[in-house]
């Protein structure tokens, strides 16, 4: 048993002192004032700190095979440093091989991640269309612990799909109790641009921010809402990074619309600017899609957060190592698209959060675990301090800072984008199950204590 004495617990909705007794299969068992520590019980004493929910990164791409590679984090080394920066659980994206069923893809991420030190669970892609794809979903739902559903929209000739294939899975999915989620970017117009500019010569990472403007994401957003309000189905869009993006989903949910957006630290605290004026490595680092926008959509960004318009936040951690971005040294649309960012994720987020003013503790909980928990209908299990749910805390110290550097962090590639920023906040210690597995710098990951954490079909009136 371990009990938790004197902390600050800080919800989505309120603070208040209290103590936490957390009993032997990893649940709280009670929330209270001055429990007394059962026989045999480890006690800590949080005094000074914050006690929250675990963190809970609904974007994740472990061990993935992308653009002729695989990321360099898998399942246990990937949710371990999620554990060090105060992230308990995961829910990562199974994509289908060429050819390859639903079912069957899922089946062999499940293989994948029983090294995962934290509790996951998955969303599938959807990326063509059969009966085997109308059977899968259904199976996968009733099954498989699974309640949503990813689409492209950008990546032409690999993972995008179509509008008639997107409309054939969201009407699946609502009849499932499942969520769409979607990757919205044009996948036809940056097709179009990158062809162009790579015949003008210009082959650099700088040309992949040009191949991806603004406009090219609010059209996919704008588009994939409007599939969405045909049939009502509940729509959730992946790292949105502009103004235009933003305003769609605030106008959607102005009418009604069962639609959320999820945003991420590293857009939220980098421009544009890291593809100029670095040498190619140093820029190439930055290759993400969407890719790093003008300083304007910042604004528009935490504005959502803060008004509520936008509702999550993850990471799209999805490593490469600076070798492998080498292997688009001589053609931009070759460097692997991703950056890691599980560890900083908590810290980035209070730093230029809460410590500069633009969101409450409370709301700091609510888009770092509590939202995505009930949007992927796993809370109170997840996301909730209260009798009853899963004993994955974060003890947060909000005043300590950290100078952050690769050789630090835990996660397996040689970089980090957030390299000699001195941050504020930090988690002190993780409990994930009951058990403490980071402590003071000390991390106590376990290869294959994560659990796979299904989700049941959302209801007919699940909403946030």
């Amino acid at each position: 048993m371990l009990l938790i004495k004197n902390g600050m617990i800080v919800t989505a909705e309120q603070r208040f002192r209290s103590d936490i007794l957390c009993d032997d299969s990893g649940i709280i068992a009670r929330v209270g004032p001055d429990i007394e520590t059962p026989t045999g019980c480890h006690a800590i004493d949080a005094s000074g700190l914050l006690v929250m929910p675990g963190g809970i990164d609904p974007h994740t791409h472990m061990e993935m095979p992308f653009m002729g590679t695989t990321a360099s984090d898998d399942f246990f080394t990937g949710t371990a440093a999620g554990l060090a920066g105060g992230t308990t659980s995961i829910i990562d994206f199974v994509i289908p091989g060429q050819g390859q069923s639903l079912f069957e893809a899922w089946y062999d991420w499940r293989g994948k991640a029983e090294k995962a030190a934290s509790d996951y669970g998955f969303h599938v892609a959807v990326t063509h269309w059969d009966a085997q794809v109308h059977e899968d979903m259904g199976r996968l739902v009733r099954e498989g612990g699974v309640n949503s559903f990813k689409h492209f929209m950008a990546y032409k000739n690999a993972l995008m799909i179509d509008d008639s294939i997107f409309l054939r899975s969201m009407q699946r999915a609502k009849e499932l109790g499942a969520l769409c989620t979607v990757h919205a970017e044009n996948g036809d117009a940056i097709a179009f641009l990158q062809a162009q500019l790579l015949a003008q010569g210009e082959t650099g990472p700088s040309s992949h921010p040009l191949s991806r403007p603004a406009a090219i994401e609010g059209e996919a957003a704008r588009r994939a809402i409007t599939l969405a309000e045909l049939g009502d189905t509940p729509l959730y869009i992946v790292h949105v990074s502009t103004e235009e993006a933003v305003q769609a989903i605030a106008a959607a949910r102005l009418r009604g619309l069962k639609v959320y957006g999820e945003v991420l630290p590293q857009h939220l605290v980098f421009n544009e600017s890291v593809y100029h004026g670095n040498e190619w490595l140093q820029a190439a680092r930055h290759v993400m899609s969407p890719p790093f926008r003008h300083r304007i959509h910042q604004k528009a960004l935490w504005g959502g957060l803060s008004s509520g318009q936008l509702q999550t936040t993850a990471t799209d951690h999805c490593c490469f190592c600076q070798d492998q971005k080498m292997r688009g040294r001589d053609d931009f649309t070759r460097i692997p698209n991703g950056v890691p960012g599980i560890e900083e994720r908590m810290s980035v987020l209070w730093h230029y959060g809460v410590v500069n003013g633009r969101l409450s503790a409370e709301e700091f909980v609510a888009i770092t675990s509590t939202n995505t928990a009930r949007i992927f209908n796993l809370y109170p299990r997840k996301g909730c301090i209260a009798p009853g749910s899963d004993a994955d805390l974060v003890l947060w110290d909000p005043s300590a800072s950290r100078t952050i550097t690769a050789g630090a962090l835990h996660q397996n590639v040689d970089y980090t984008l957030y390299e000699g920023m001195t941050l504020t906040g930090l988690a002190v210690k993780t409990i994930s199950q009951g058990m403490v597995v980071w402590d003071e710098g000390t991390l106590r990951a376990e290869r294959g204590k994560g659990r796979y954490i299904r989700r049941p079909a959302l209801g007919r009136d699940h909403r946030l």
